[in-house]
């Protein structure tokens, strides 16, 4: 036989393997999808236990563990500006069994903080659904001496830069500078691990004021541990009716809320993804869901990888807008 006839056979016989491995190929992803979820989810919070982010993690864990018939295992991996939680899920094996409960955060503010990223969260995540939105509220200590936004502002602006104010994270830093912009004042930014220990160095005095999501102040704000100032919102809240929006102060533009989504690493199973991505929209139309979420002022989304990845797109730009705005200086 001759070397060209060795070489047509060869390139034939290749062709053939390729040709009978490629239903294989395509259904072992569709087999994994069909035995999905074999085994415990973990799903992994960039911020510690007590924060708004925590506590949806928790609800959504126990439902998706129902759902599932598997253990949902929540992990606490904060700190790090949300880095470690997303490295950890980004590491994993990508097949669906370590979920990141994303925040404005890691899914999109990151982006407009950092020169230098050490993920890039649309192309190392893949989106599984979107989950909530909750609106800011501008906080102080219960002692505080200003008693309105005007009070604040007019404090600021005598002393500038030296009026501080506490951030759970970047997002929460972003919203900070929003707001000096928008009423023409200096703050000074004081950063922590996540909201928890953020929303307690406003209530112990460590700094004049601080931002955070209604879930994690709600009770404190019910109990007069801290007051609030102003919501950074279209309207009042009903579980805060006596809280002025910054809009009717004065201070238009003032609108921001945190939000939540979950993302997976960005090779798993498109399959796998659909059936997670599924079982969180039906999480979202439970009455259980809307009626947890009512209680705490906080907006249930419609869910789904799409609207994840639109919103997350749209965020993204949105916040880079702001910072650049603001002349907020790169980290």
């Amino acid at each position: 036989m001759n070397p060209l006839s060795k070489m047509l056979r060869a390139a034939a016989f290749t062709a053939a393997l390729a040709s009978a491995a490629a239903p294989f190929a395509q259904a072992q992803p569709q087999q994994a999808a069909a035995t999905y979820p074999s085994k415990p989810i973990h799903f992994v919070v960039p911020f510690p236990p007590g924060s708004g982010t925590d506590v949806g993690a928790r609800f959504f864990a126990r439902k998706l563990g129902e759902l599932a018939g598997q253990p949902v295992i929540v992990e606490n991996r904060a700190g790090a500006n949300g880095f470690i939680a997303v490295k950890a899920v980004t590491s994993a094996p990508a097949d669906g069994y370590t979920l990141l409960m994303g925040s404005n955060s890691t899914l999109a503010t990151n982006v407009a903080l950092f020169k230098q990223l050490p993920y890039d969260p649309v192309k190392d995540l893949a989106p599984v659904s979107t989950l909530m939105r909750s609106p800011i509220v501008l906080i102080v200590p219960a002692n505080s001496p200003y008693k309105t936004l005007k009070d604040l502002i007019d404090a600021a602006r005598a002393k500038p830069g030296q009026r501080t104010y506490a951030s759970g994270s970047a997002a929460y830093q972003l919203m900070g500078e929003l707001f000096a912009d928008k009423a023409g004042i200096q703050l000074l930014n004081v950063p922590y691990k996540g909201a928890p220990d953020a929303v307690n160095a406003t209530l112990s005095g460590q700094t004049d004021l601080g931002f955070s999501d209604i879930t994690a102040t709600m009770e404190l704000l019910r109990g007069g541990k801290i007051r609030a100032l102003a919501i950074a919102a279209d309207q009042r809240l009903a579980g805060l009716p006596d809280v002025p929006t910054a809009q009717e102060q004065g201070i238009g533009g003032f609108s921001a809320d945190t939000w939540t989504g979950v993302a997976v690493a960005a090779n798993t199973p498109k399959p796998v993804v659909d059936k997670l991505s599924g079982m969180f929209v039906k999480i979202l139309a439970m009455p259980e869901t809307r009626e947890f979420y009512a209680r705490q002022n906080v907006i249930t989304m419609k869910g789904g990888q799409d609207e994840l990845r639109d919103f997350q797109r749209e965020q993204i730009a949105v916040w880079k807008r702001i910072a650049a705005a603001a002349r907020i200086e790169l980290q």
